[in-house]
């Protein structure tokens, strides 16, 4: 923790002193992107560079955090960035800098990155594979060889999953997927015939088109009413139905258009065909089993070259993705060096503003509703919520981190350089090299290495995302939107919380970070999600879970993820489908969204959170914070460790009640009992009746029982406990109290008042006897012989009577 400190107040102290160069830097480079080439801005890199080191020299260790801005000035930061990683590499491999690993993307604390695939992947390599293809409605992995086809599950994703094998016979294939119950096995052969596989029967049909007027670009299987396999031809779709019994396809519906290429996921069930001369113009089908949609046809925005020449659209710059239940399409301008987005609706098709890209080659993936778009040729990738509608990254880019590998064992002697070379060698030998030029990226969350035969799975660093970022509140709505791994989320934000308490910060900026927390928790009961008691399937088909979803059957879609890495016709997707609903829903109302300076209240959680990530995982799908959580892992926990005024507590815990007042949550009692120990302690009484008076403490028996305890030392807070029980209805544990406070005849007043027939006699009778008064004992006596029946044959009877006339007696005497 005190590690973390260090490195932060490093990073700052460097900001601060080189931000000038850093400001001129970064300016000169934004004004020349995209064009950038080699040297450019020579005179300020070298400013900056001279500036960072000197301040090196003054901290053995340094880590880098995000640098947050707006779109305008964010290629300069990634220029930045990249500086940065080369002055602290440059640092560690100088005699005079730490002896730590140098990060070259593997696992452990060396890492720097907020996205990571986890080491080992599945392993798709069959002798004799004709290539990898991809069927993601049935979240499959498919190898054939001449005679077999094998089949890997990889949802839930497991790596050492084995594979199942289907016979096929010989012959060439263009793609290859299953139906939507996994009986019959479709091949496209070529652009012009079909061929159908019962697994069941093992007959085999085929089906072909007119060769001399159109094509076949590829085909899916759906989930609707009205059809169970779509082509998609040059001429248009064609909807079809499987008849196993006649082992043929009849067609149901035809729609005629001119066809380029188009792009489907099985998670949208949505198809968009593109046309025209510069495939710019497209028009939307959404095949769900609820109904089948066309939405409005539209064109997309592409930028004109120098030369005044057109370019043309292809298949691999679109891609549809799913978050958050909302459907978007991303296009790829090369030439304007911008990602467009269009959120696609059941009437209108609206653009969603640009996002800007650093690199040629783009690749788009979606892990737990937060989109992640690779810049491969820069080997890094950048990371967007889009529920905020923010066209802000939630970070700076960062390479793509490879945990779990096993490391080489290297002499603790050898030099950084060296540890550095031989971790590369491993990596490169058994392909596990990030970026790789033979990467496919399947959209939502998985990369297929077609030359080694490798599946990845991306994760979120849902730690290192934190960790990132000063902006608290932020920070906790993102968390808060998690559901993959909802459980470390939690555990993130409540720690988040507890250190912004015991760090003293101001009560405005806890306030705002707790009111994000209470919205959460508002939302998620409204919306029944915090009750849901099944677990998470961690796989990209549980991301969207606000998408309204149609029957969980499973569709196929599939290509040639080596073809489709040149012509990518497909998507590929793992997600249950939006239904057309979807198309119209409308967004989630966005909480609160304030920005304030918290760098350093990231340093202590961190090792808080991994501590409590040891536990079990939570079966919720949510990460909201009940009240009873708010008390038991913030509040606390924070008063067993801040020391001093209390006063600064209650504050935050008064905040807390107002938050939940506002969105009409139910506070435990434990909370006000706190609330009353901490001024209790402070002596402060006088605040604690008007507390009570002006009922921010809600009335409870737990809170009336600490008025009490707390009240033996102010007889005014013991009366506000026992008014609250008589107010509460309370009569037992009001008349045993009096009973016990000696009032022991306005007890009996009061219980026969309220007919209290559940405390024992003895008791009253033992208090008159303390107070040494006959008469006193003689009344309460009369009062259980007249009003309690067969009182007279009791032994308490008996026994009190026989004292009573000892009292007399010796009184006598």
């Amino acid at each position: 923790m005190k590690e973390k400190k260090n490195t932060a107040s490093t990073l700052k102290r460097i900001l601060v002193n080189c931000a000038s160069e850093a400001k001129a830097y970064g300016s000169c480079v934004a004004v020349k992107v995209p064009d950038v080439e080699r040297d450019i801005c020579v005179k300020e890199f070298l400013a900056l560079k001279s500036c960072m080191q000197n301040m090196l020299k003054k901290k053995k260790k340094f880590s880098i955090i995000t640098l947050r801005g707006s779109p305008t000035i964010f290629a300069g930061k990634v220029v930045i960035f990249h500086l940065l990683r080369t002055v602290w590499t440059e640092h560690n491999m100088s005699g005079k800098a730490s002896t730590s690993k140098p990060n070259i993307g593997l696992s452990g604390s060396d890492g720097l990155s907020h996205a990571y695939i986890q080491y080992p992947p599945l392993r798709c390599n069959v002798p004799g594979s004709s290539g990898l293809f991809y069927d993601d409605g049935n979240k499959l992995v498919l190898s054939p060889t001449v005679d077999q086809v094998f089949s890997w599950k990889v949802g839930p994703f497991d790596p050492l999953i084995d594979p199942i094998a289907d016979s096929i016979s010989e012959g060439p294939i263009i793609a290859i997927r299953y139906s939507l119950d996994t009986k019959v096995i479709a091949i496209q052969r070529s652009n012009h015939e079909m061929q159908f596989w019962d697994r069941e029967t093992g007959g085999t049909f085929s089906h072909k088109c007119r060769p001399e007027s159109e094509s076949i670009i590829g085909f899916f299987w759906t989930d609707s009413q009205q059809c169970d396999i779509v082509l998609v031809k040059t001429s248009g779709l064609d909807l079809y139905a499987y008849k196993s019994e006649s082992k043929s396809l009849q067609l149901v519906q035809t729609k005629k258009l001119n066809v380029s290429w188009y792009v489907y996921t099985h998670e949208s069930r949505l198809v968009l065909l593109a046309s025209g001369m510069q495939c710019k113009t497209f028009h939307g089908f959404q095949i769900s089993s609820a109904d089948i949609v066309r939405l409005p046809r539209f064109e997309m925005v592409m930028a004109k070259s120098e030369a005044n020449s057109k370019p043309v659209l292809a298949a691999e710059d679109v891609f549809i993705v799913t978050v958050y239940g909302r459907i978007y399409c991303l296009q790829v301008d090369r030439i304007a060096m911008l990602l467009h987005s269009y959120r696609l609706y059941r009437d209108a098709v609206i653009q969603q503003g640009s996002l800007p890209i650093y690199s040629n080659r783009i690749a788009m993936s979606v892990v737990d509703n937060v989109l992640l778009i690779h810049q491969v040729d820069a080997k890094v990738v950048i990371l967007y919520d889009l529920f905020a509608d923010s066209r802000a990254p939630i970070s700076a880019p960062l390479p793509l981190l490879l945990r779990g590998f096993p490391r080489s064992s290297t002499s603790s002697q050898s030099s950084g350089r060296e540890s550095e070379s031989s971790d590369s060698n491993v990596l490169s030998n058994h392909g596990a090299v990030t970026y790789s030029n033979t990467w496919t990226f399947l959209v939502p969350d998985l990369v297929c290495d077609v030359a080694n035969k490798l599946l990845w799975k991306l994760n979120l660093d849902l730690e290192a995302i934190s960790a990132s970022s000063s902006e608290v509140p932020s920070v906790l709505e993102f968390l808060q939107r998690r559901r993959l791994e909802a459980n470390k989320a939690k555990q993130l934000c409540l720690g988040i919380t507890r250190t912004l308490i015991l760090e003293h910060r101001p009560v405005p900026v806890v306030a705002k970070a707790v009111n994000v927390l209470v919205t959460s928790y508002s939302h998620s009961i409204k919306t029944g999600n915090y009750l849901k008691g099944q677990k998470p399937e961690k796989s990209s088909g549980d991301q969207n879970t606000g998408a309204e979803v149609s029957a969980i059957e499973t569709g196929v879609i599939g290509k040639s993820i080596l073809h489709e890495s040149m012509k990518r016709v497909d998507s590929g997707s793992l997600n249950k489908a939006s239904t057309v609903s979807s198309l119209d829903s409308d967004d989630e109302s966005q909480s609160a969204n304030p920005k304030h300076n918290s760098k350093e209240a990231h340093s202590a959680y961190v090792i808080q959170s991994s501590l409590q990530s040891l536990q079990e995982e939570s079966q919720l799908t949510s990460a909201a914070i009940s009240p009873d959580e708010m008390y038991s892992f913030v509040f606390s926990p924070a008063d067993e460790e801040m020391v001093g005024d209390p006063s600064y507590l209650v504050a935050i815990i008064i905040e807390f009640l107002h938050s939940a007042n506002s969105d009409k949550i139910r506070v435990l009692p434990n909370a006000y009992v706190l609330i009353i120990q901490l001024l209790a302690r402070n002596e402060q009484y006088t605040e604690l009746g008007l507390f009570v008076l002006n009922k921010i403490l809600e009335p409870s028996k737990e809170v009336a029982l600490q008025l009490l305890e707390s009240g033996r030392q102010n007889a005014q807070t013991r009366k506000l406990g026992l008014d609250m029980l008589r107010q509460l209805g309370l009569h037992h544990d009001y008349v045993l109290l009096l009973v016990q406070d000696g009032y022991y005849l306005e007890a009996l007043r009061y219980a026969r008042k309220y007919r209290v027939d559940t405390i024992r006699p003895s008791l009253f009778l033992e208090a008159a006897f303390v107070s040494n008064d006959s008469q006193h004992l003689s009344a309460v006596l009369r009062f259980f012989t007249d009003f309690l029946p067969g009182f007279k044959n009791t032994s308490d009877h008996n026994r009190y009577c026989r004292i009573l006339n000892e009292m007399n007696s010796s009184m006598a005497v």
